[in-house]
C-alpha cells in the first residue's frame, strides 16, 4: 500500500515551486488564484525572496501549502494514495489532495491559521527546542517538575521529540533535560510555542474558520496528528484540525500505525525531504521516495 505524506513549516526554502510554475500552466493559474485569494504576491517571495521574508508564519504556510498541493495535482493519475497523512500544517495539503477540501478552501483556512497563530505568538515570548535521545516517560517527568508552560509538542521520530512552551520554561527544560541524560537539547529559531496551550486563542479563532467550511468525506483514509489513527469522517476530521493547534503532533505514532495498517511505501509530496529521514527512523527498511512528476 502506497501512503503519501505532506510536510509542514520547516520545509520551506526559496524557489519553492518555481519550476513548476515556469513549465506548467495549470501551476501558473494556480499560484495566481492564490495571490488573489491572500491579497499579496506570495510567488514573488516564494521564488525571488530573501530566507527571512520566507520564514515569516504568515507566508511560510501557505507557501508550503502550495508547493505540495499543486505537486500533488500535476502528477495527475499517478497520484494514487491507499493513505496519506500531513506533518501539523502538512494535514491540511493531505485534505486537499485526498479530495476533502478544495484548494480555495484549503489555502483560506491555512493563511486563516498562520495568522491566528501569529497573533498568539505576539501574545507572550515563547519558542521550541529539539530533545535527542531521551526516552518519552523520562522526558515527560522532567517537563511535569518545571513551573512553566512547556510541552511535548511533535513525536518526530524515536529520540527525537520537539517540546514547546514559554521562553523561561525552554531554557530551563534544556538544561534539565540534558541533565537528565538527553544527547542534545538544541532551541530552535522559531516564532512561537506551536502545540502547547499558548496557541489556545489560535485555536479558538481557527475554529470558528473550520466549523464553517465544507469538509468532505476523503477518497481514502487520512491519519490525523491529534490521534494517530485512521479518519475519514469530516465531522471527526474538523475536530482534530481545530484541536491540533493546541495538541502534540504523533508523528512517531502516526507512521507507525500506516505501517501496521499495510503502508510498505511512503511518498513525501512536497518541498524537501524531511519526512522521509523521520519515517527511516521509524522503519530502516520501508521504502521513502520524493513525489515526481516524470
Amino acid at each position: 500500500m502506497i501512503a503519501y505524506v505532506f510536510p509542514g513549516q520547516g520545509a520551506q526554502y526559496v524557489g519553492m515551486g518555481k519550476e513548476m510554475h515556469d513549465h506548467f500552466h495549470m501551476a501558473r493559474e494556480l499560484f495566481q488564484k492564490a495571490n488573489s485569494i491572500l491579497g499579496f504576491r506570495i510567488t514573488e517571495i516564494m521564488f525571488d525572496g530573501s530566507e527571512e521574508d520566507l520564514k515569516q508564519t504568515k507566508v511560510t504556510q501557505p507557501a508550503i501549502y502550495l508547493h505540495s498541493v499543486i505537486l500533488a495535482r500535476l502528477m495527475g493519475r499517478s497520484f494514487k494514495p491507499d493513505l496519506v497523512a500531513g506533518h501539523s500544517l502538512g494535514e491540511f495539503s493531505a485534505l486537499v489532495a485526498n479530495k476533502a477540501l478544495t484548494f480555495e478552501d484549503g489555502l483560506r483556512l491555512v493563511s486563516k491559521r498562520a495568522m491566528a497563530m501569529q497573533k498568539a505568538c505576539e501574545k507572550e515570548p515563547s519558542t521550541m527546542a529539539a530533545v535527542m535521545g531521551l526516552d518519552e516517560n523520562t522526558l515527560k517527568d522532567v517537563l511535569y517538575h518545571i513551573n512553566e508552560v512547556v510541552v511535548p509538542a511533535n513525536y518526530n521520530s524515536p529520540g527525537q521529540i520537539v517540546i514547546s512552551g514559554s521562553e523561561k520554561g525552554i531554557e530551563i527544560a534544556v538544561e534539565k533535560l540534558k541533565e537528565a541524560g538527553a544527547k542534545r537539547a538544541l532551541p530552535l529559531k522559531v516564532g512561537g510555542a506551536f502545540h502547547s496551550p499558548l496557541m489556545e486563542p489560535a485555536r479558538v479563532e481557527l475554529e470558528k474558520a473550520i466549523k464553517k467550511t465544507k469538509i468532505a468525506e476523503p477518497v481514502c483514509p487520512i491519519y490525523q496528528n491529534v490521534s494517530a489513527q485512521s479518519v475519514k469522517n469530516p465531522e471527526v476530521i474538523k475536530s482534530n484540525l481545530t484541536a491540533q493547534l493546541t495538541s502534540p503532533v504523533k508523528w512517531t505514532q502516526t507512521v507507525q500505525n500506516m505501517i501496521a495498517d499495510g503502508a510498505d511505501e511512503f511518498i513525501e509530496v512536497g518541498p524537501g525531504k524531511v519526512l522521509q529521514g523521520l519515517i527511516k527512523k521509524v522503519k530502516r527498511d520501508v521504502k521513502t521516495s520524493s513525489a515526481s512528476l516524470d
